[in-house]
């Protein structure tokens, strides 16, 4: 079983403190041995995810693992390299990540997560969502009160719109959840906890109790 080692989270802090070309290129072989490992371990999250999604079947960790290089032409934040590293777990790889919901995992020193659900997804699915609410809320309160849902994300987040959604009464029961402009969960991780042997095994029940989250999300759109 994989672990994340403890140079790449010194990689990842001596990045923050360092981000500029001449250090990184300087740096490249501690880089390569963080990237390395990192990719290794979603790589095997990518095969225990296809036990419970095989519509997965084939994926690799290369079409999940989002680049380092920031892309910095509209930001005022000219710092050209992240100072994590980050997978989206998809049908189809990242490309797809406004497409379907997923897993995303992201390794940063002190602000390590899980995450998944529907992002901002784009107005035809976000519209889907709040329809499939509407129409079957039980199923989805069902899956937020779960005990394992609790047990790992408290409750459902994201930004919410300040008054009802075009369509639906501001009375409606379930307003709250209807105004919600996407739909995530997420899990925090320690550097500890992230550093030790017990670590994939977190993930894996993470993303297993997220699970149902995801399917009633994407048979919104399928």
């Amino acid at each position: 079983m994989n672990t994340i080692k403890k140079s790449t989270l010194d990689f990842l802090t001596a990045i923050n403190c360092n981000n500029n070309r001449d250090w990184f290129v300087a740096n490249r072989p501690l880089y390569l041995d963080a990237k390395e490992n990192y990719e290794s371990f979603v790589q095997e999250i990518i095969d225990n995810v296809i036990l419970f999604e095989p519509v997965m079947k084939g994926l690799e960790a290369k079409s999940c693992v989002f680049r380092i290089n920031r892309d910095i032409r509209f930001s005022n934040d000219k710092s050209p390299y992240k100072t994590h590293f980050g997978a989206f777990i998809v049908r189809g790889g990242k490309k797809n990540g406004d497409k379907f919901a997923g897993y995303y995992f992201h390794i940063e020193p002190g602000k390590s997560i899980m995450a998944g659900g529907a992002y901002t997804p784009p107005s035809p699915w976000l519209s889907s969502i709040r329809e499939k609410i509407s129409d079957s809320p039980d199923e989805f309160i069902k899956i937020i009160n779960a005990k394992e849902f609790i047990k790992y994300f408290g409750t459902i987040d994201g930004e919410k719109l300040k008054t009802a959604p075009k369509g639906y009464p501001k009375d409606h029961p379930h307003i709250e959840l209807l105004k919600l402009k996407s739909y995530l969960v997420v899990n925090e991780a320690s550097d500890k906890l992230v550093l030790s042997s017990d670590f994939m095994t977190h993930v894996i029940n993470v993303f297993r109790a997220m699970k149902p989250l995801n399917d009633y999300l994407n048979i919104s759109i399928d």
